[in-house]
């Protein structure tokens, strides 16, 4: 007899499904069929999991618990009755081959993925929160609330109140780098999403007991490749200077993208590409 699927092995199926048939995830008429999104990589946390509340403090005291971000969304339950699945959407592999051959202005593929890849991301968040409620589960994706912002932060220059990266952290899927990324199995080159639900799903277990352990320079100083690879000398051995790296996204890539590519737009990602934490986790 086969074994019943359970909630969480629906939701791999059906991301991986969206972001296979959706015409949102394709790069563009002149690259024909090419996605520009990998498989999705999924992990889960319950939303009384006690690492939510030390992101109050290690991120800013506005970041939403999962029970807040519910409320947001016009629900409420007790936080042992929520659970948050976040997803990892690795670049394909010709984007980071293109990529890593840049040392100054983005590649077309990268800028594609920045801009129309994470309007597909935003696609899925829809896509998931409304398979969830159609399957019975009062569910919200916290990023697509009225009530998700950005905030000014006196020590991280800014932040937000419900950060993709960090969530991503708690539901198991990959520790920071020295340039604020998040390293996962399947690499840095990535972007994140997720979803709070009225529902128990067995937490993935979060193989690392540091928030950094996955990065070679944190734990022995090793490596540094990113540093090399920023164009806006954003990074140090003191970490991601986010001022300095967003002036250059804005005054350097926005009319680069605009005028070479033809959209707007921005995008940089040297520092997630010819990395040894690009594709995986580095060995060291």
């Amino acid at each position: 007899m086969k074994a019943k699927t359970t909630l969480f092995e629906a939701l791999i199926s059906e991301a991986a499904r969206f972001l296979d048939e959706d015409p949102c995830n394709r790069m563009g008429a002149a690259w024909g069929d090419e996605r520009i999104w990998a498989a999705p990589l999924l992990g889960a946390a319950g939303g009384d999991d006690r690492i939510f509340e030390l992101f109050k403090d290690k991120v800013d005291e506005r970041h939403w618990l999962p029970a807040e971000a519910f409320a947001a969304g016009g629900y409420e339950a007790a936080a042992s009755e929520l659970s948050v699945v976040s997803w990892i959407l690795p670049h394909n592999p010709v984007t980071k081959k293109e990529n890593s051959l840049r040392t100054e202005l983005t590649s077309e593929r990268w800028a594609r993925s920045r801009i129309f890849g994470e309007a597909a991301n935003m696609e899925l968040r829809d896509h998931i929160t409304e398979f969830l409620r159609d399957a019975g589960y009062e569910a919200v994706a916290p990023m697509r609330l009225s009530g998700w912002t950005e905030l000014e932060s006196e020590r991280y220059v800014y932040v937000s109140n419900w950060s993709e990266r960090h969530v991503a952290h708690a539901c198991g899927l990959g520790t920071f780098g020295l340039c604020d990324g998040l390293i996962t199995p399947v690499g840095k080159a990535v972007r994140i999403g997720s979803v709070v639900l009225r529902g128990r799903i067995e937490p993935t277990p979060r193989p690392y007991t540091r928030h950094d352990e996955y990065c070679p320079f944190k734990i022995k100083k090793a490596c540094g490749a990113c540093i090399k690879r920023c164009p806006a000398g954003a990074l140090s051995e003191r970490g991601h200077d986010k001022r300095l790296c967003g002036a250059y996204l804005n005054q350097k890539t926005r009319p680069y993208v605009e005028e070479r590519y033809g959209f707007k737009g921005y995008g940089c990602g040297l520092c997630q590409t010819a990395v040894p934490c690009s594709s995986g986790i580095p060995a060291f």
